[in-house]
């Protein structure tokens, strides 16, 4: 570099022909800056102090979704609807036996789950004797009480479950 005046480390700024005003037009404070991609999620822990547990709040617990619900299931959720009264005994009509649904509309007299506060399923549980049936239990809560009713399912030549006879037990004595 020889030949070359040697030019300071800290001189002053490159001043524009145009002025000043040109000059601060050019710069860009940081708060007039286009973002640059998405924004920044914040690293580490975003959980409360003191929270323990991964589960993020506001989600209900996981259920599977009703199409698929296995047919013993999606059965005893229609049938305590219908026994509750809370959808019509022929909502059934489809998804029933000649005799099964006689039995149905034995029970709707009654409507033996209507009684107390919204039933809820519990439990619900299936044994297959065969390839093209299913016997199905549900435990049914209705306030403090249970009921249990067994149903047993069978595979028409449609290749849809139907139900072919549905028994419930009897209310415990003192109670409806």
């Amino acid at each position: 570099m020889a030949g070359r005046p040697h030019e300071p480390a800290h001189g002053p700024p490159h001043r524009s022909p145009h002025g000043a005003a040109s000059d601060a037009a050019h710069r860009r404070s940081p708060a007039r800056r286009p973002p640059r991609g998405k924004p920044r999620r914040p690293r580490g822990r975003t959980a409360p102090p003191g929270r323990r547990d991964t589960r993020r709040p506001g989600r209900p617990p996981a259920r599977r979704p009703p199409a698929e619900l296995r047919p013993h299931e999606w059965f005893a959720e229609r049938l305590m609807l219908a026994l509750s009264g809370q959808r019509p005994m022929h909502w059934l009509l489809g998804h029933t036996t000649g005799r099964a649904y006689d039995q149905l509309a034995a029970f709707a007299d009654d409507l033996p789950l209507r009684e107390g506060p919204r039933p809820e399923l519990r439990a619900c549980g299936y044994c297959r004797p065969a390839p093209d049936a299913i016997e199905g239990f549900a435990r049914i809560a209705v306030g403090d009480r249970l009921r249990a009713l067994a149903f047993r399912l069978e595979l028409g030549p449609d290749h849809r479950w139907r139900c072919a006879a549905v028994e419930m037990a009897p209310s415990p004595e003192g109670t409806a």
